[in-house]
């Protein structure tokens, strides 16, 4: 974090921006995991009229470093930090772009600590989510095989619904065997 020699009057004016700011509304929907978010502009417009209010203002700025999002105030203090972007391609403009959005996003809601989102004890960052009831029997009959050969067997007793299914997780927990149905 950098910051101005004083903050004192952007402390005060963030105390204030507090007391009026209310929780953001979640206005989107992730079509991956079904779960509700506020979106950038929706963070925007709701922050935008009590920073206003208070001689707050926010800045944003994507470099080669990362994101660095800057709270300002009228008096010249100010508070910054800069945050990691990372895109699944970073030779994809698409993909940089939506990776800056989502780190705009996020450190928005941390310089000015809103209230935007539930908190869960970091259980979605840190539980993998339970298999349905159908996926753990296929999965436990192949984490109990212990030879190829017992491998090979559990495999050829599945039907073919469930063969799609342990080919991409035994890649992941089944000692990284990967078995196609032709194995």
């Amino acid at each position: 974090m950098n910051k101005s020699e004083s903050i004192v009057k952007l402390s005060s004016a963030l105390v204030k921006f507090h007391g009026a700011m209310g929780k953001v509304g979640k206005d989107s929907t992730n079509p991956h995991f079904r779960n509700k978010y506020a979106s950038l502009s929706n963070i925007i417009e709701a922050v935008t009229p009590h920073l206003n209010a208070n001689g707050l203002a926010v800045i944003q700025m994507p470099s080669v470093e990362g994101l660095e999002t800057v709270l300002l105030h009228e008096s010249g203090e100010f508070i910054s930090s800069v945050s990691a972007i990372a895109a699944k391609d970073p030779m994809n403009p698409q993909a940089v772009g939506s990776a800056i959005t989502y780190a705009r996003r996020y450190a928005l809601g941390a310089v000015l600590s809103l209230n935007i989102d539930e908190d869960d004890d970091a259980n979605a960052a840190t539980v993998a989510p339970a298999r349905p009831a159908s996926d753990v029997a296929p999965l436990a009959a192949i984490r109990s095989a212990k030879t190829l050969p017992e491998l090979a067997a559990v495999w050829k007793s599945l039907t073919q619904a469930e063969q799609k299914l342990p080919t991409v997780t035994a890649a992941k927990d089944a000692k990284k065997v990967e078995l196609t149905p032709a194995q």
